[in-house]
């Protein structure tokens, strides 16, 4: 059928009114418009909704079945204007484990103090692309690559590799660091869907590790505390979630992992510019 909101604005008006001389005072608007847009509605209805009557109008029949669905119409169009209103000015930087370890910190109290327009909000999804693909963020914090074909990105940081063990493991508990193919003797705790470790890590070498899987940094974490295996990740990790039980040290020969910024390519939310600058210029003071 076809209506628009402007014709269920002025006939839910006219009704509450009374009339339609009130109802155009109310809207700031013509008697004449007021009519030719309710009749307009009521032509695509098939039936009149407001009959006039020496006092001003009233509902027929149709019209009283019309009325409050009408009013839910407006209530929920009223809503969602509030909320594309509300996504002008929030920017939400989704991230699966660690944001931007110790910068996350200090990138909210400088956009605070710089962008009073854009709240910048941080939203944690133990997804892939950190909730991108699924629009629960505007704007992604990955360690691993995009979908070129979908999202545009950039990097903005490089992060040393650490590892994560139990606390009381004699053998490293007194190390300074570790190395690759030691982690390699040792069973190694994963999150496949969003964590930054795989067997690639040691493709070439001579042995590869055994591998448990884990739903999320705090089951990786329960598990590494328990003593069930040893972890690698992100040294933001070990800044974002220091746990009791759980120590991490730099593995000295591991890979550097790259920090992307990732968002939708035919999309690019507002504010981006911004937080490109700002999240690099973080990584480069160290």
């Amino acid at each position: 059928m076809d209506w628009n909101l402007r014709e269920l604005r002025y006939f839910v008006t006219a009704a509450e009114e009374g009339s339609f001389t009130d109802a155009a005072a109310r809207l700031f608007v013509s008697q004449a418009a007021v009519s030719r847009t309710i009749a307009g509605l009521e032509k695509t209805v098939g039936e009149k909704l407001l009959r006039r009557v020496p006092r001003g109008c009233e509902l027929t029949s149709t019209g009283q079945q019309v009325l409050p669905q009408a009013r839910k119409v407006l209530a929920e169009a009223v809503r969602f204007t509030r909320f594309l209103d509300s996504r002008h000015g929030v920017l939400r930087l989704g991230y699966a484990w660690a944001a931007l370890g110790r910068h996350t910190a200090r990138l909210q109290r400088d956009w605070d103090r710089g962008h009073e327009a854009i709240e910048l909000q941080l939203v944690r999804q133990n997804l892939p692309t950190s909730g991108l693909a699924e629009g629960l963020c505007d704007v992604a914090v990955m360690r691993g690559p995009a979908d070129a074909r979908r999202f545009d990105s950039v990097v903005v940081g490089l992060e040393r590799r650490v590892v994560a063990f139990a606390s009381d493991d004699a053998q490293w508990v007194r190390r300074r660091q570790v190395s690759m193919a030691e982690v390699a003797q040792r069973t190694v705790v994963i999150d496949p869907r969003a964590g930054t470790t795989n067997s690639h890590l040691w493709s070439g070498a001579g042995q590869q590790p055994t591998f448990i899987e884990t739903t999320d940094v705090d089951s990786w974490l329960d598990s590494i505390a328990a003593g069930r295996g040893v972890g690698t990740t992100a040294e933001a990790t070990a800044h974002h979630h220091p746990r009791p039980g759980v120590t991490y040290r730099p593995i000295k020969d591991g890979p550097r992992i790259e920090v992307r910024l990732v968002w939708w390519r035919d999309e690019p939310p507002g504010g981006l510019s911004d937080l490109v600058d700002a999240v690099t210029r973080l990584y480069a003071d160290g």
